[in-house]
């Protein structure tokens, strides 16, 4: 069993301070970052400006990143976790994760979401911005510590149930900034769960502003222009099918192209840990299709 134990104080301000230096080295090259959990995986504390803060998050990189004779970029794939999850779930319990990104030659990173933040920058809640953390702060970070290629196009973003909401709400709004999005059960419509999860700790209760539960549900997003390529996985025997069937149908009659995956399967990690690799081949073969 991998244990990651949390890091020290002192060792997140050493961090802190050594990554947010000089991105670049002199030589032109991007100074390697994080403790070594082992050769290709690195634990790495990322700061947050919006929020004053830092938090963790895993690197896994393929084997080919410290072997080739003539340094290579990578497409990175952010990987988000669910409700009062950590940010090494992914790391931790899919064994087959290294192997799934070498077969695609990309990087993965599973940053912290907190336990309950929902990807949000909370209008109830100004110290909670995860919505800017995530899709700006983290990536910038990656991209001036690793050989990342700094193009939407080759930079994705997916995760499960909450983290499946965060993952296509950021992309669904900013495509330019990801050029490829997923979920795997994800909570794509927020209204149903006035008193589930802590939602409302985020967006105030449903009764007093449904409209800003609806806007920041993700069925409601797809009528924006210029969206990224989409894949969306759900278990035929998931609580949440309903409203991943509802956001496929929406997709479908607004012509918008996207993969969408029905499987048998439930709200659990065997789920997951077969969705994943659904998943990393349709941004892997995205990514080579530039």
């Amino acid at each position: 069993m991998k244990c990651l134990q949390p890091l020290l104080f002192l060792a997140i301000l050493a961090l802190y301070w050594t990554s947010c230096g000089s991105a670049i080295q002199d030589n032109g090259q991007r100074p390697e970052a994080g403790i070594a959990l082992d050769s290709l995986v690195r634990r790495v504390a990322i700061p947050s400006r919006a929020m004053n803060k830092i938090f963790n998050a895993v690197v896994l990189l393929p084997d080919s990143y410290f072997l080739d004779s003539v340094q290579q970029f990578y497409p990175v794939v952010y990987l988000l976790h669910g409700y009062s999850g950590r940010y090494d779930d992914w790391y931790e319990r899919v064994d087959d994760l290294p192997t799934l990104l070498n077969e695609q030659q990309l990087i993965v990173v599973t940053p912290d979401g907190a336990t309950n933040s929902w990807y949000l920058d909370s209008p109830q809640d100004s110290s909670s911005r995860f919505f800017t953390y995530i899709s700006q702060e983290v990536p910038s970070y990656i991209d001036a510590h690793f050989r990342t290629y700094q193009d939407a196009r080759f930079r994705g973003i997916t995760g499960l149930s909450m983290g499946g909401h965060g993952a296509l709400s950021i992309a669904l709004q900013h495509p330019e900034w990801f050029g490829v999005a997923g979920s795997m059960s994800g909570v794509v419509d927020l209204r149903p769960y006035p008193n589930n999860w802590e939602i409302r700790n985020h967006l105030g209760t449903y009764a007093e502003d449904s409209t800003s539960w609806a806007k920041h549900s993700v069925v409601e997003m797809v009528d924006q222009p210029n969206l990224p390529q989409l894949i969306i996985d759900c278990g035929t025997e998931d609580f949440l099918i309903d409203e991943n069937r509802d956001l496929h149908q929406r997709l479908i009659d607004r012509k918008i192209p996207h993969t969408y995956i029905e499987r048998p399967g439930s709200h659990d990690w065997l789920y997951w840990g077969e969705a994943i690799e659904y998943q990393l081949q349709f941004f892997g073969d995205r990514f080579r299709e530039g």
